[in-house]
């Protein structure tokens, strides 16, 4: 098999796992367990307080101790392990503990999985900027297939969705140590600082103006992330309580809908290349704050009727708004630094995107619907919120292009001219 069909494998299976429960354990938690809404948003929080530390840290690993591959399949390991143990939790804190150790494993092998397909590229001789995207797009594709794995076996408020994933998880762990090797960059050979030991080097990039900029807008745009990721299907879950609109496919499968978000991916990521080429990866990150403006505007007059064409390009949209940044964040950062701090600098990137962006999001965002767009009757104003995350993301897509200087380097403008 050769190296783009196994880092398919990889990228597939990694986005299955996520995808077996994301959209679903709602459905688990609120139809099978109906424990409260205010703790099943403290689980949606074990994603952000889990990456705000351990991507960096497998990353200074990776960097310096450890195979990322290695690693890698670790992680995946430990995390099935877990996921197999949910079933059995009876509680809500102790699932919030659970499910917290979930996500210590799980998160850092997304910026794990992107070091190891960018060494085995890179040994192998091939253009990340025009092999990746098209192997990325697999994993997309995974977390469709789980999703709709999970929904036509009726498994949305089972807990079986956990021992797929988990079964997925296992055999994606044993996978990963037969992939290309990806060798520790640091060594002690090298004479490097105390810091660098540490494998803090990726850290110092905080202090180049250009990367504070791109990693205070990386935390910036996560929290838009996990706003779409908390809300969306709760959004579409609350016209169930509208007469007009109870009785509409897209309430009755709001799954099924939001999907298409993921089917929106497939595309565009696909179309990285193209636009990186025609425009520059600063304009590329650009068109995604405006795409997460559309996002959330068109979620703000949509409805499941007469409206549904706008929730369904709001789901198109997204694919914009996510692969955009999060990819072509992911090669800037590559292209930006050196190979020994590869994996710790994209544990950053990381951590910045789904660490404090996605507890930002959370929190924020939790505060600010109880107090402003919470009717009496404990209904939500999903107007005025979508409204208020939309002007969120114009906001920052305005100030963006002033504050971000930023001109190719050689390598990365060879690269994208060759696509």
């Amino acid at each position: 098999m050769n190296i783009k069909l196994r880092l398919i494998l990889m990228n597939f299976m990694q986005f299955f796992i996520w995808g077996a429960w994301l959209l679903t354990i709602g459905a688990y938690w609120f139809q099978n367990k109906e424990w409260s809404g205010a703790q099943f948003g403290a689980i949606f929080s074990t994603m952000g307080i889990s990456a705000i530390f351990m991507p960096a840290i497998t990353g200074i690993i990776s960097d310096r101790y450890i195979n990322a591959e290695k690693l890698y399949g670790i992680m995946h390991i430990g995390g099935a392990c877990i996921l197999f143990c949910l079933p059995m939790v009876t509680n809500p804190v102790t699932f919030f503990w659970v499910m917290l150790i979930n996500m210590f494993f799980y998160m850092p092998t997304l910026s794990l999985s992107i070091t190891v397909a960018y060494s085995a590229l890179k040994n192998e001789g091939k253009d990340v900027v025009k092999d990746y995207p098209p192997i990325r797009f697999w994993g997309t594709v995974g977390f469709i297939a789980a999703l709709w794995t999970v929904s036509i076996s009726k498994n949305e408020t089972s807990a079986n969705q956990f021992y797929i994933a988990g079964g997925v998880a296992l055999a994606l762990g044993l996978y990963a140590f037969t992939l290309p090797k990806a060798r520790p960059m640091l060594n002690k050979a090298t004479g490097v600082l105390a810091s660098g030991s540490l494998g803090l080097n990726a850290f110092k990039l905080l202090r180049d103006p250009r990367f504070a900029i791109f990693f205070t807008f990386s935390l910036l745009l996560g929290a838009a992330l996990q706003l779409t990721n908390a809300y969306g299907d709760t959004y579409l879950h609350g016209f169930a309580e509208m007469e007009a609109y109870k009785d509409t496919w897209a309430v009755r499968y709001p799954a099924i809908i939001m999907s298409i978000s993921q089917f929106s991916e497939t595309g565009f990521i696909l179309a990285i290349p193209f636009f990186l080429r025609k425009f520059g990866i600063k304009y590329v990150m650009l068109f995604s704050m405006l795409a997460w403006v559309l996002r959330f505007g068109l979620f703000a007059f949509g409805n499941p009727a007469d409206g549904l064409w706008m929730i369904i390009l709001s789901c198109i949209v997204y694919g914009m708004a996510f692969d955009f940044f999060n990819i072509s964040g992911s090669l800037f950062v590559e292209t930006q630094t050196t190979p020994e701090i590869r994996g710790s600098a994209q544990g950053l990137f990381m951590m910045m995107v789904n660490g404090f962006g996605a507890v930002f999001g959370s929190l924020a965002s939790g505060f600010l619907i109880d107090e402003f767009f919470t009717n009496p009757d404990n209904t939500k104003d999903w107007h005025g919120i979508w409204l208020t995350f939309a002007g969120y993301a114009l906001v920052i897509a305005i100030i963006f292009p002033f504050v971000f200087k930023y001109k190719h380097n050689a390598a990365l403008k060879h690269a994208i001219e060759h696509v």
